[in-house]
């Protein structure tokens, strides 16, 4: 994975530690934290990081200025945080050049994969002709516009469970524990997960299994985990 340089901007410390231990856990490591605007604008011209976690509500100017003032030097994605959740307010953020906008109280989950999906876009955006999309038997799970197919089929699936499906598109053939699994979606312990998991794993299961009792693409592994394979090969 590319080393991506993260700011997070908010003045409340729990939430910067937060946000860094739950980015941790996606694989980023490159996080520089700051607590006020001022601040933040002076590293984001010095260090051109690839993707900014921005507070609205900051001690000594908003986030929204904060956001004009980086757009004079920076196109990087800006993800606003605020305890406002008026539609003005979203408007306004994303009018002054913000890419997304969530509002508090938030799961950094959440964050941390709406920044993975803001990080492909851009990638996506740099290098066009890569294809993101990956192909397992007759399924094909659209990562950018986190959709799946089964051969012209649209797959409805809720967000938790095409987290579940893509983590384990991309480590296809390898055989993941229940625990690293959970500890990898929900982001938390997983002490107590085994009922969570077997059942978001039943509910795959039904959606793209032709026969769920007889699975070909979601395999168990008694007292391993589970496997996601190419029925076909």
């Amino acid at each position: 994975m590319k080393e991506y340089r993260i700011v997070i901007v908010d003045d409340e410390p729990d939430i910067l530690v937060l946000l860094e231990k739950a980015l941790n856990i996606e694989g980023y490591y490159n996080i520089v934290k700051i607590e006020n605007g001022f601040s933040a604008i002076r590293a984001c011209r010095e260090s051109q990081p690839d993707i900014i976690i921005l507070d609205v509500m900051l001690p000594d100017i908003d986030g929204y200025e904060v956001c004009k003032q980086i757009r004079e030097f920076s196109h990087c994605p800006i993800l606003f945080l605020s305890s406002k959740n008026d539609e003005l307010d979203k408007i306004l953020g994303l009018a002054v050049g913000g890419d997304d906008y969530v509002t508090k109280p938030f799961s950094p989950k959440e964050i941390a994969y709406r920044i993975k999906a803001q990080l492909r876009r851009m990638e996506y955006r740099q290098n066009p002709s890569k294809n993101y999309s990956i192909k397992i038997g007759e399924l094909m799970i659209d990562p950018e516009g986190c959709q799946v197919t089964k051969g012209n089929t649209l797959i409805e699936l809720t967000a938790r469970e095409f987290e579940i499906l893509h983590y384990l598109a991309e480590n296809k053939g390898r055989v993941i524990s229940r625990e690293r699994l959970y500890e990898t979606i929900w982001g938390e312990d997983s002490f107590g997960c085994d009922n969570t998991m077997m059942v978001h794993i039943r509910h795959l299961r039904e959606k793209l299994e032709d026969n769920p009792s007889v699975p070909r693409y979601i395999i168990t592994l008694k007292g391993l985990g589970y496997k996601l394979v190419n029925p076909y090969e």
